[in-house]
């Protein structure tokens, strides 16, 4: 299935994202603390004076599973089904997921944080702008951007 998709969300979708997702379930295992104190802009040293709680060390390893998770899921599905209402259906809650993820990681940044791109650090970066950059590509997929035909497809069917 993914060589029918086209070659940007291709590659993105089944090459950078599944690398992505694995840095980010190599963070918290490498380093728990650092990865769990980085989800806020924080300095690299005031990341890693942060103490872990029991919790705290537990959540940023499941958050790390679930992104290995998600990646292992985009390289099986998109590299092994021929369905496209099924790839359709994943890039859609992937493009949901991708909404919660931004507007979670903004919660916690706070207004100020949030729009303070310059104090990011790299978490930040790839909890927003990375992100932010993945929902772009699939809703550009999802409007038909990449497609030859397709804004005629849409026309088309919208007549009908």
């Amino acid at each position: 299935m993914a060589s029918s998709l086209p070659t940007l969300p291709r590659i993105v979708f089944t090459i950078i994202e599944p690398i992505s997702l694995v840095a980010g379930f190599l963070g918290p295992l490498v380093s728990p603390q650092f990865f769990a104190a980085s989800q806020l802009a924080t300095t690299k040293a005031a990341a890693e004076a942060h103490e872990l709680t029991a919790t705290e060390h537990i959540l940023a390893l499941q958050l790390g599973n679930a992104y290995l998770l998600l990646g292992f899921l985009g390289v099986f599905i998109l590299n092994t089904t021929l369905d496209l209402p099924t790839v359709r259906a994943y890039l859609a809650a992937l493009w949901l997921g991708d909404i919660g993820h931004v507007l979670i990681t903004a919660w916690g940044l706070g207004l100020k944080g949030t729009f303070n791109i310059f104090g990011w650090n790299a978490v930040t970066w790839g909890n927003i702008g990375f992100t932010v950059m993945l929902f772009a590509l699939r809703s550009l997929y999802f409007l038909g951007v990449f497609d030859k035909n397709g804004a005629k497809k849409g026309s088309k069917s919208k007549q009908m």
